[in-house]
């Protein structure tokens, strides 16, 4: 793929916000590999799917013939890059630290090709040229090159001086990722840095850098935040964000948050997370359009990035779970795990292992699937309750240890679409 053909697909998902001397930056794709970062600061445990427009922009790179390097923020991680909010992060230690720098590196790991071709993937972490630095060194070597004025109009530091205030910490972050911008143009021979839009002021720091230390050239290219078209933040759910490690964010779940994305939506997703040709994500669009009902764009984004993520397999996984769970399916072939990720998403009781089990009015009630006790006596008359995707019409039924799914859980639903869960414990 050239440059302009890889530029292109850029813009035609979405993706392309700034770049630098775009004719310049094509002329370098053209002429051989080139090495580009991408910068991932640990400030949880596990990346999540707003990651991921980043991340999968460095994988488009890498299968267009270019050199990836995926940087992880082992020393900005412990500094904090200021965002639009009027309060500081709050600092980890740095042993919690370098427990998240280990996750992540093995998630980033996942979405790049490690071997050795001329374009195999580099991991590195900042930490390796920042930990032996002297404050000294960092001002004569560094500071100098840095105006304040410049480092001031930057949005988020701008923000913050007209609202709370802000650190000499995280004042200081953009000197820091300048710096590894340095540093892997004269390691890497780097001369491509992308990132989210907000990055723009960070990363062109980095570039005047490069030019007044080592009189050498490079690029920038930032890709556009991503919103939903409600306004509200993408990547929350009911949950909070959804994480790509499965213990923070079942596959179930994960599958779930693109299924049940909005029509406005799913396109603009496509586009910008998925590896389908342009006229497949055509086609689906005319879907959407004119079988919106059927979700068929909805179900093969869910599909592509749960398979991306978490592997086909998994994926097979939880749609198997997800067509038991509405009576399409025998729930007792549904592995535990994926069963017990599936129904953390829907309404649910606990019961003791001590007790004994309820009776299912009480079980539908206890849920909250139901109203009342009346309103589950009126659920099972009228033939609208299910337990396990069986119909009981028996108000006076009680299950037993048996009907019990891996010993532990019973499904309820009341019609079509309404599930809860009972969960012995």
């Amino acid at each position: 793929m050239t440059g302009r053909e890889l530029l292109d697909d850029f813009k035609w998902r979405g993706l392309l916000a700034q770049s630098t001397d775009e004719d310049a930056l094509i002329a370098s794709l053209d002429a051989g590999p080139v090495s580009v970062y991408i910068g991932f600061d640990p400030t949880a445990p596990s990346l999540h799917i707003g990651h991921l427009v980043v991340l999968l922009a460095l994988r488009r790179f890498q299968l267009a013939g270019h050199r990836p390097i995926a940087l992880v923020g082992g020393a900005t991680g412990l500094v904090g890059d200021p965002s639009g909010r009027n309060s500081e992060r709050i600092l980890n230690d740095e042993e919690v630290i370098s427990g998240w720098v280990t996750g992540i590196r093995s998630q980033l790991e996942a979405f790049l090709v490690f071997d050795d071709s001329a374009n195999s993937a580099v991991m590195a972490n900042n930490l390796d040229w920042t930990r032996s630095l002297t404050a000294l060194e960092l001002l004569r070597d560094i500071g100098k090159h840095f105006s304040v004025n410049q480092m001031l109009n930057k949005d988020s530091v701008a923000t913050r001086l007209n609202g709370g205030g802000i650190s000499y910490t995280e004042f200081s972050y953009q000197v820091l990722q300048a710096m590894d911008f340095l540093e892997l143009f004269r390691r890497e021979g780097c001369t491509l840095q992308m990132g989210g839009s907000d990055q723009w002021g960070n990363i062109t720091a980095g570039l005047d850098l490069i030019r007044r230390v080592e009189q050498g050239s490079a690029h920038a290219l930032t890709m556009n935040l991503l919103m939903k078209s409600d306004g509200t933040k993408f990547g929350k759910s009911a949950g909070g964000a959804v994480w790509l490690d499965p213990k923070m964010t079942s596959p179930y779940a994960f599958y779930q948050y693109w299924f049940n994305c909005e029509d406005a939506d799913v396109i603009a997703y496509l586009k910008f997370f998925s590896f389908a040709n342009h006229a497949t994500i055509d086609d689906l669009a005319v879907q959407v359009l004119e079988h919106p009902a059927k979700r068929a764009a909805q179900r093969f984004l869910a599909r592509e990035m749960t398979t991306l993520v978490h592997g086909a397999e998994e994926c097979e996984r939880v749609e198997l779970a997800a067509a038991a769970l509405f009576g399409l399916g025998d729930l007792s072939q549904v592995a535990e795990t994926t069963l017990a990720g599936a129904l953390l998403q829907v309404p649910r009781a606990t019961i003791a292992r001590s007790m004994e089990l309820p009776g299912l009015i009480e079980l539908l009630a206890a849920t909250g699937v139901v109203e009342s006790k009346s309103a589950a006596r009126r659920t099972i008359r009228e033939g609208g309750a299910y337990l396990n995707n069986v119909k009981v019409t028996d108000e006076a039924f009680v299950p037993t240890r048996g009907d019990l799914l891996h010993d532990r859980f019973l499904v309820l639903r009341r019609g079509k679409r309404d599930i809860a869960a009972i969960e012995v414990s």
